[in-house]
């Protein structure tokens, strides 16, 4: 469905973002699990399992963003998108537990691609959503005059 040169109601270069966002997530989250024993300063009960189940259940949040969207919720699409990207800034916590001078080269890179792709998502999807709520109040007051 075409609205307003959109593809379901959402930009396609948001779509873009929201793939880069889920592959730098993914990155991350298979560095941390399979290397979690050299992160420093990890949780004894953090294991590689429970951070693959972390990754499924933020990554449901996007699938439930996208499929609103293929469902021409745009609006609500964007709002869970926005929601799953901001879960991309959760990597930055590692610096909470250890200074980014004891994280190796690989760990770093994986942490700020995730956070800056998940801050990308965020800011992108809030921007079309504040966009989207401005149109409709003005489509509103219009046709209200």
């Amino acid at each position: 469905m075409k609205h307003l040169g959109f593809s379901c109601g959402l930009p396609n270069p948001l779509w873009v973002v929201v793939g880069v966002y889920c592959v730098a997530s993914l990155v991350h989250f298979s560095h941390n699990a399979e290397y979690i024993a050299f992160y420093p300063n990890m949780p004894t009960w953090l294991t590689r399992e429970n951070v693959y189940l972390a990754w499924l259940a933020i990554t449901g949040v996007g699938i439930i963003g996208a499929v609103l969207g293929a469902a021409g919720w745009p609006m609500t699409a964007a709002l869970f998108l926005a929601l799953y990207g901001a879960f991309g800034l959760d990597g930055l916590g590692h610096y909470a537990l250890a200074l980014c001078s004891e994280h190796t080269l690989a760990m770093n890179f994986t942490i700020w691609f995730e956070a800056l792709a998940g801050l990308s998502l965020a800011a992108s999807a809030s921007w079309f959503a504040g966009l989207r709520a401005v149109a409709t109040v003005m489509h509103r007051s219009a046709s209200q005059t």
